[in-house]
């Protein structure tokens, strides 16, 4: 069974030291599945039958609830909140009408998970906190352990005042059978890591960047697929600058700019280990929805640790600093700083062809960005 000193020691083996909060979720999360081996009858709410971390970007919720899970013995599935949505709308349009088809695809869904993780919680949509509150009945009902991430507390989910009174069920759910713990450190942890090696963010959109984001697309594909090409995104088109089978080069325009969902960012990280998102015209941020777009992009490849090399016209995380409008920016800036880190673990690692590291490093040591 495990215990809190195997997670500490895999934190150790990362060069991290749990601070209390920390030390409190490890106990939780400990407890939890330690009563996940205990027979319940179906139907039995349980006290503690889930626990919820929330609090500002960066202040290690995700990085313990990761490595908790990766320790646990039992059958679990972890997600990111947006992956959780597709794949319970694609359920739902092939379920036959019935009563409760929500309530049926949830019990089809959660069969024989006993582990349930869920990674930026957050209810913005009366749609999404229709279904997120069948699912947690039916997943409470049966008995399933669950873990939610969220940069929100409980009582904050569905702020909109013209629905959030529909959701109090299942925030009250939520706060009497999950242990809720609050992340609320100083710190952000993702920020002041080491650079890595290779350059990520651009600026300006100048000659400069123009060759250093060839040489990256170089490096990772070599030569023979550095074409326009038109891809496939959630069942759309879009056209790229290069396709390779690694990388994807795209323009901010075509990715942000016009009107694309979630579900295509989704479908691109599936396709793609990293991508390259050129021409970024910082002024296109100031628009709701642009804004909104791209953090649901940097939202899902860092979910998916995917890497993004960014040229924009200034800084990218000056231009979104102070910026309003848009869910979660404040967790957008963290991710950032980090997927430009040593310390990031990106899937694209190890997929070199061509190049140098340290004559791309060398060649735009310089720019600001």
């Amino acid at each position: 069974m495990l215990n809190e000193a195997q997670v500490i020691s895999a934190l150790a083996a990362r060069d991290i030291v749990p601070d209390v909060t920390q030390r409190e979720t490890i106990a939780s999360l400990v407890a939890l599945l330690g009563a996940s081996g205990r027979y319940t009858k179906p139907g039995t709410v349980l006290a503690h039958q889930g626990v919820y971390c929330h609090g500002l970007p960066g202040r290690g919720k995700s990085l313990v609830v990761d490595t908790v899970f990766e320790l646990a013995g039992c059958r679990k599935r972890r997600l990111h909140f947006h992956e959780f949505l597709r794949e319970m709308n694609r359920r739902l349009v092939s379920e036959p009408r019935g009563d409760d088809r929500l309530g049926s695809v949830s019990r089809q869904w959660l069969d024989g998970v006993k582990l349930l993780c869920f990674d930026e919680f957050h209810v913005h949509d009366i749609a999404d906190a229709f279904l997120m509150g069948r699912f947690l009945d039916t997943a409470i009902a049966l008995g399933t352990r669950i873990v939610l991430t969220s940069n929100y507390a409980p009582d904050a989910l569905l702020a909109d005042p013209e629905f959030h009174e529909r959701f109090l069920p299942t925030i009250e759910q939520i706060k009497r059978c999950f242990t809720v713990i609050h992340f609320d450190g100083a710190r952000d942890y993702r920020f002041g890591g080491e650079e890595a090696p290779l350059p990520h963010f651009f600026a300006p959109l100048d000659a400069a960047t123009g060759d250093a984001l060839l040489q990256i697309f170089r490096r990772y594909e070599g030569d023979e697929t550095l074409e326009p090409a038109t891809v496939s995104a959630a069942g759309r088109p879009l056209v790229a600058r290069a396709v390779g089978a690694a990388l994807l080069w795209a323009d901010f325009e075509s990715l942000c700019v016009a009107s694309r969902s979630h579900l295509d960012y989704l479908d691109l990280a599936e396709q793609w280990r990293g991508l390259i998102l050129d021409k970024v015209h910082t002024e296109w941020l100031a628009g709701s929805h642009t804004l909104q777009r791209l953090i649901w992009l940097v939202d899902i490849f860092y979910d998916r640790k995917r890497t993004l090399f960014i040229a924009s016209d200034r800084p990218i995380e000056t231009a979104l600093s102070g910026l309003e409008g848009a869910h979660d920016l404040s967790r957008t800036l963290s991710r950032l700083a980090e997927m430009q880190s040593r310390s990031y673990r990106s899937t694209l690692d190890g997929a070199e062809r061509s190049a140098d590291v340290a004559g791309i490093a060398a060649q735009t040591a310089a720019q600001p960005g």
